[in-house]
């Protein structure tokens, strides 16, 4: 059975939209990320705007482009669960 490369995963914030689901990511390390959205994301029609913090995975083959995987609520948007009122 082969075993399925490792990825890439790191927290980042949108920081420009493009069309087709497509936005560019500011990670957390300050490299910026062409991001596009997953499957299920689009299938669950989850709305991702500007200055939105989401969760991005890289392929170790093209470190320029990822796939966002998920989007933190705007309640939460530490991905510690720390909330932002305390």
């Amino acid at each position: 059975m082969v075993e399925k490369e490792k990825k890439f995963i790191h927290v980042g914030l949108v920081t420009d939209s493009f069309p087709n689901g497509m936005f560019q990511v500011r990670l957390d390390n300050g490299s910026l990320v062409l991001g596009y959205i997953s499957g299920k994301i689009r299938l669950n029609l989850v709305r991702i705007m500007l200055e939105d913090k989401v969760l991005i995975e890289i392929s170790p083959y093209d470190l320029s482009k990822g796939r966002i995987i998920y989007r933190f609520s705007r309640k939460d948007s530490d991905p510690n669960g720390k909330s932002n009122s305390e």
